[in-house]
């Protein structure tokens, strides 16, 4: 489902975290047959929805990560005019504005002044659009990593900019979003409450994009899946 930006009305919010950071509480570990049936190298289908986490783990390929050289930001172009380019807002000001919990005023040029976000990585409420980084689920680099390197511009484009799916950009915390960096889950997770959500989205994107995961990679996703038996995932595959 393409993100939709939010009426530009202010809305009441509650002081409590959002529901859907409380439901990535991990449940208890499924037992160790759950875990062996992880087969790496399982075609991936184009699409799947409420599939099993750990079924749909089996479906990214397992590959080596290949050369960075070559590599730079500017190979994916970001950001571009977004999904309506005559708002004068660019992709990461959609972004910003379709998960603000409360909507800021926007100017001309789309300044945006006000608003509230909570930040899931770190689990923080942000109160001011400036404080917040655009995080590419897999991150560029990574990307680059996992096959990207090979596409061609108009696709990492694509990619840099994908509001196709609500897991591909999300906005966070300036501090969480450097903290990440451009490291997988083998070297890096969000706040523990996160952890499930951040599973379930990474290997989501990586299924959507056709993007591969090493071997460590693979372990960390599968160890950190341990404590989510029952999450499922839903994703489309793009051309």
């Amino acid at each position: 489902m393409l993100r939709a930006l939010p009426a530009l009305a202010l809305s009441i919010v509650p002081l409590a975290a959002p529901a859907a950071a409380a439901s990535a509480r991990p449940a208890a570990p499924p037992p160790a047959a759950a875990v062996s049936a992880v087969l790496p190298g399982v075609v991936a289908p184009p699409s799947a929805a409420g599939v099993p986490l750990f079924e749909a783990l089996s479906w990214i390929q397992e590959a080596e990560e290949g050369s960075r050289d070559g590599y730079s930001r500017e190979q994916f172009k970001h950001w571009n005019k977004g999904l309506n380019p005559n708002d004068g807002c660019d992709t990461r000001k959609e972004v910003i504005l379709s998960e603000a919990l409360e909507a800021p005023q926007v100017g001309p040029k789309c300044a945006l002044t006000g608003g509230r976000w909570y930040s899931e990585y770190d689990q923080k409420w942000i109160t001011a659009a400036k404080d917040l980084d655009v995080d590419h689920m897999v991150p560029l680099a990574e990307a680059w990593d996992s096959g990207a390197a090979a596409w061609t511009a108009a696709r990492r484009e694509a990619y840099a900019n994908d509001q196709g799916a609500p897991n591909s950009l999300i906005a966070v915390s300036g501090s969480s979003n450097r903290s990440k960096s451009d490291k997988d889950p083998a070297d890096w997770m969000p706040v523990p409450v996160d952890r499930c959500k951040y599973t379930i989205d990474w290997v989501a994107d990586k299924l959507r994009w056709r993007l591969s995961a090493d071997a460590a990679e693979r372990q960390a996703l599968e160890r950190f899946a341990e404590q989510c038996p029952a999450a499922t995932l839903t994703y489309q595959q793009v051309p």
